[in-house]
């Protein structure tokens, strides 16, 4: 899910972690049904032809995909593209907790790149038990009202948000107006 929408080398860059293995899916598929992997040669080299472990699919290398994908990843190279979207889920996620706080409401949240998510609890949340101990019902209502709205967000406090350069300032505020009523209702 990082690959792509946080930095244009995905977590990995924007966290400053090399990994052992790297996945990418539909990302790299201009959203086309896709997904590839890669990493340490000493790994790699278990893959056929060199090693014993075989691997194909149906639609590896698919060139519908794969054209699709490289006119995203020239999109995604255009300067100032990652900074917009940090930009703009900042915009987002800070709009949101200041008016659930405002309303009365313990949430938490943040964001890298394109990417955010909140939950219902003081916080902060670090891990998967941090999470669960957020209300989640009281997300899922939240997250029914603004669909009442027409605002599609993920349906689940443990799903991330993504942010994507269609995405106006104009959609954010309207986001953030809708979001202060259904906060001062739920």
């Amino acid at each position: 899910m990082t690959g792509f929408r946080v930095a244009y080398g995905g977590a990995q860059e924007y966290f400053g972690v090399t990994p052992d293995v790297t996945t990418m899916g539909k990302v790299i598929g201009g959203g086309l049904p896709v997904g590839a992997y890669g990493g340490r040669k000493d790994i790699m080299s278990l893959v056929a032809p060199a090693g014993p472990m075989y691997q194909a699919g149906t639609l590896s290398g698919n060139p519908l995909a794969m054209t699709a994908g490289l006119e995203t990843l020239k999109r995604l190279r255009e300067p100032g593209t990652y900074e917009m979207l940090e930009e703009k889920s900042k915009k987002l996620i800070e709009g949101l907790m200041e008016r659930a706080r405002a309303a009365g409401h313990a949430v938490c949240g943040g964001y890298a790149g394109g990417m955010f998510g909140f939950f219902f609890t003081e916080g902060p949340v670090n891990c998967f038990a941090d999470a669960a101990g957020a209300d989640g019902e009281k997300f899922g209502r939240w997250h029914q009202e603004m669909l009442k709205r027409g605002v599609y967000l993920a349906p689940s406090q443990y799903e991330a948000g993504f942010m994507s350069t269609a995405h106006s300032d104009e959609d954010i505020d309207k986001t953030l107006t809708i979001a202060d009523e259904v906060f001062r209702m739920i």
